[in-house]
């Protein structure tokens, strides 16, 4: 008996492949729309400037570059685009995947080499993190490759979750309430840092990553660490997600609502000075409100993780 093609419960290949495209453009202007209203928002890039986009070899500094690239073929502001790489010297790295990739996309670029894995194997004890220090040596690198180039802007590919997993680092394990700003003044009061994909999802850069095929370089001085704090800070969050769909970005929004009068710092409110007026107030008691809140954030079902 011969076996009946039912078109209805399998699409056809070529019907297949039309809805990927669609699929893929509606990525694709998302991804356009968020970091275009992200650099709006933050005043992130003007006419004139000179961006440098600081390429790993990751996802996220592959698609900071390939969204950067298709903005500034459509934006009203005329700005520069370069990208830049450290060559860390990592046993391994293929050094010439992103000259070739950058080549034939046609960016400027520049590869600056420096043996810092050698430094940061040497200074950090077998087992612990590599991140503070390695961080630290580029930085400074970077913002010297800044200067030598003439770049007004550094360009980091940090997304939504970084910036929300960096504010759980730092209240759990350095008692601050800080984050990862989508703009800042470096150190030194001489470099703007810019962080373009600050309300892009980290699930929509792996599809697009897909999508573009880029060639991903593994990272193998800290990324493969397993017991890296920041690790369990994202399991956590994608455990929230699952079990609350819309908590991450009901928690990225909280972080652009801050109530200094509703937390405990003195130096940004004046608990001490706070005196009756008699006249209501933003500051007082209705953000305890339950209308104030969405749903997904009254009563949560918080897990306890073990670090």
């Amino acid at each position: 008996m011969s076996a009946v093609w039912n078109e209805e419960s399998r699409p056809l290949p070529l019907e297949r492949e039309h809805r990927l495209e669609r699929e893929a453009h509606k990525l694709e202007k998302r991804l356009c729309r968020l970091v275009g209203q992200a650099i709006g928002d933050y005043n992130m890039i003007g006419h004139g400037d000179k961006v440098m986009v600081c390429l790993s070899g990751g996802k996220d500094s592959y698609a900071l570059l390939d969204i950067l690239l298709k903005l500034k073929a459509r934006a009203p502001a005329d700005f520069e685009l370069v990208a830049v790489n450290l060559d860390q010297k990592q046993p391994g790295f293929p050094e010439h995947v992103l000259p070739e990739y950058l080549t034939r996309v046609g960016v400027p670029f520049h590869i600056e080499n420096q043996d810092t894995y050698s430094i940061v194997k040497d200074k950090i004890e077998p087992g612990k993190t590599m991140c503070s220090l390695c961080s630290r040596l580029r930085r400074g690198i970077l913002y010297r490759v800044a200067d030598e180039l003439g770049a007004t802007r550094i360009a980091l590919g940090h997304h939504r979750d970084d910036i929300l997993q960096t504010f759980f680092l730092n209240m759990f394990f350095g008692g601050k309430l800080k984050g990862m700003p989508p703009k800042l003044v470096s150190d030194d009061g001489r470099h703007m840092v810019i962080r373009p994909l600050a309300y892009v999802a980290e699930k929509d850069l792996v599809r697009w990553a897909e999508h573009r095929q880029f060639p991903i370089i593994p990272c193998t001085l800290c990324g493969s660490q397993e017991n890296l704090q920041r690790k369990q800070v994202a399991a956590m969050l994608r455990e929230w997600e699952r079990q609350h769909p819309g908590r991450i970005d009901t928690m990225f929004t909280a972080l652009q609502n801050i109530v200094p009068s509703h937390l405990a710092d003195g130096t940004h409110y004046d608990f001490k000075g706070l005196t009756l007026t008699g006249v209501a107030s933003e500051d007082g008691d209705r953000a305890f409100d339950p209308p104030d809140l969405p749903p997904q954030a009254r009563l949560p079902d918080l897990q306890v993780i073990k670090f």
